[in-house]
């Protein structure tokens, strides 16, 4: 299992794939003039409008939303694995798709909103309606929607499922079975909900994680604080580095779904 998972790997997470996501971010930022920079604090300001409607969520309920499925494992795991592949340098080039990767991720969801349809009193949007009413490319359209059913459906609940299971049962002796019950149960009340649903509980639980996750940080960054300047220095002198950018063809290269989830 371990040497098919790698052959795989070896042919999705390549070289192109990173030249493709810095070229197309690199594409977009020009064509928009830096949007993911240029509407910055109007963005900010969009948050406080606490607007929805009877078919959509709020601005703050879709930021909420977003950020839920960035802000987790692999930003703990997922940076650790990349440094200890590619070194400190690897951060930078984190940074570096991040910002180029939200012109991409604006495109998309300007394409979502374009092309969104009405359906159940409810709006439907994303990548395979896109694809198929923008590009004419239904047959295209039909894998995409395959593929993110599979991943989303199946493959990302099951990871971040084990991890809390793992987590609880190495902390508290709770058995897997029973945390795998809970985190079911709890999923279904929130899928079969909707999307009304779901937001309501992302915009409650998402504030609450990130916060934790940023005082987190200031707490460690706080107690270490005489190394942090040797820290910058340290990316910065590494970032040059080639095995800082296509870090994956040494021997963790079988973990770069986890940190490419957290460059973008």
């Amino acid at each position: 299992m371990e040497a098919i998972v790698n052959t795989l790997v070896g042919y999705i997470w390549g070289n192109a794939l990173v030249i493709l996501s810095l070229g197309v971010g690199l594409y977009f930022t020009l064509a928009t003039r830096g949007v993911q920079f240029r509407y910055l604090i109007k963005m900010v300001c969009l948050l406080k409008e606490n607007k929805s409607s009877k078919e959509g969520i709020s601005s703050f309920q879709a930021f909420c939303l977003a950020l839920s499925g960035r802000v987790g494992v692999g930003n703990i795991a997922g940076v650790a694995t990349a440094i200890a592949a590619g070194g400190p340098g690897a951060i930078f080039w984190m940074v570096v798709m991040g910002l180029l990767g939200g012109a991409s991720a604006f495109i998309e969801s300007t394409l979502a909103q374009i092309y969104k349809q009405r359906s159940d009193g409810q709006y439907r949007g994303g990548s395979p309606y896109y694809i198929e009413k923008g590009l004419k490319l239904k047959p295209f359209a039909i894998i995409v929607a395959a593929v993110i059913c599979l991943s989303y459906g199946v493959l990302v609940p099951g990871i971040q499922a084990n991890t809390i299971a793992d987590s609880f049962q190495t902390s508290f002796n709770i058995p897997p079975i029973v945390t795998g019950v809970i985190i079911t149960l709890l999923m279904a009340w929130l899928i079969f909900g909707g999307v009304k649903r779901i937001a309501s509980a992302a915009d409650k639980i998402v504030p609450l994680m990130a916060v934790a996750y940023i005082v987190m940080m200031v707490i460690i960054l706080g107690s270490h604080y005489d190394k942090v300047p040797a820290m910058f220095s340290l990316i910065f002198r590494s970032a040059l580095g080639m095995d800082a950018v296509f870090w994956w063809h040494r021997r963790y290269r079988g973990f770069v779904g986890c940190s490419t989830r957290c460059i973008f």
